[in-house]
């Protein structure tokens, strides 16, 4: 039927070139932005799902950063003892040396004023080593003084994941607090009077290495456990990224093949339309 009010054919084909236009601003999109999600309406369980995900994964990241720091902390301090054992190693020279009666007064001094100068030099590190701004140790010549402890004095708490019970506790206080003791024995003792009384520093000597090999072996215990946690965490980052992946991103092949589908909709829908409007003119070309 021929009408001038009521043209079925253009309705038709605007409403068709509406939804492939539609449909093509979302191919589009999707391939503008990479993702398949733009907007809660193109998947809104899909967006809360991948809100989640990335919030999981954003976290790991910072996580990760975290255990960098951590790790380099520690391996700070160790470092630090390090060469406090290479030091109490040279004292236990002295130590030995003094300690054979084939020395004179002015060779027990020469000794003691380099055992001496170890000792100031242990107590540089135990005082001066730090991460950043804030002290790690604690000063030997004042033991007890909390304004001295440094941050391996006291419990420390990394946070090594994402969620709130991902952490990790690391107390060396009780190892330092034998370090510092072992030295500060150390610090008082004299290697010049006698055989004897050298003989006797050997033990102290002795003593402070075993303290320092004990927090030693505990900064590597930790510093290999956060090696594990950054491997773990690594992986679950990239296993999380590639479900993050499947729900939001794009399938660029399949987007630009709708992309050309919709476009030539579009373009057969237009010129179906620009046909139905000529409708008009044929009914009034009945009239004439």
């Amino acid at each position: 039927m021929l009408s001038i009010f009521t043209n079925s054919a253009a309705m038709s084909s605007t409403n068709s070139m509406n939804r492939a236009t539609g449909a093509l601003n979302v191919a589009m999109e999707r391939l503008g932005t990479g993702k398949r999600i733009n907007s809660a309406a193109d998947d809104a369980a899909g967006l809360q799902i991948a809100t989640r995900l990335q919030g999981q994964t954003n976290g790991m990241g910072v996580a990760m950063n975290n255990i960098n720091k951590a790790t380099a902390m520690l391996q700070t301090a160790e470092g630090a003892f390090d060469e406090v054992n290479n030091i109490l190693f040279r004292m236990k020279d002295l130590a030995t040396q003094a300690a054979d009666d084939t020395n004179n007064a002015d060779d027990r001094k020469s000794l003691q004023g380099e055992f001496d100068t170890l000792n100031a030099e242990l107590n540089n590190i135990m005082s001066n080593t730090s991460y950043g701004s804030e002290k790690l140790l604690h000063d030997v010549s004042a033991i007890g003084v909390s304004a001295n402890a440094g941050k391996l004095f006291g419990e420390m708490q990394f946070q090594i994941g994402a969620s709130q019970k991902e952490t990790l506790k690391v107390d060396l206080s009780a190892e330092l607090s034998g370090v510092v003791a072992s030295l500060l024995t150390l610090s008082t003792a004299g290697i010049s009077a006698n055989a004897s009384g050298a003989n006797a520093v050997l033990n102290t000597v002795s003593a402070a290495l075993d303290k320092v090999g004990g927090i030693r072996s505990a900064l590597g215990a930790n510093i290999n456990r956060l090696g594990h946690t950054a491997a773990n965490l690594a992986n679950m980052r990239d296993n999380t990224q590639l479900n993050l992946g499947a729900i939001q991103d794009a399938d660029f092949a399949a987007e630009a093949s709708q992309m050309s589908r919709q476009n030539m909709l579009t373009q057969s829908s237009q010129a179906m339309l620009k046909q139905a409007n000529q409708m008009g003119s044929m009914v009034l070309g009945m009239l004439g």
